[in-house]
């Protein structure tokens, strides 16, 4: 999975930015937090929700458990607008 091409992402250094480039079902726009982010960056390329999770134990001193659901919460949100392509 990773973000479609129809979304841009966008860092400023402290959020992260989802953009619909008008061509997905959502218009608008995301602001992520930190880890939201991550994730985001993540996607920027073909990964799995388990890769995700084992490049935020690293990045993130975090439970795994909470990293996990941290990372389904928002694949999950990131589905629901159109934001990736399986």
């Amino acid at each position: 999975m990773k973000i479609s091409n129809s979304f841009i992402a966008h860092s400023d250094g402290k959020d992260t930015l989802l953009v619909s480039t008008g061509t997905s079902d959502f218009s608008g726009l995301v602001r992520s937090n930190a880890s939201a982010g991550f994730i985001i960056k993540c996607l920027e390329k073909d990964t799995t929700e388990n890769e995700i999770v084992e490049a935020m134990i690293k990045e993130f001193d975090a439970p795994r458990e909470i990293l996990e659901r941290d990372v389904k919460k928002i694949v999950a949100q990131l589905r629901k607008i159109g934001a990736i392509e399986e």
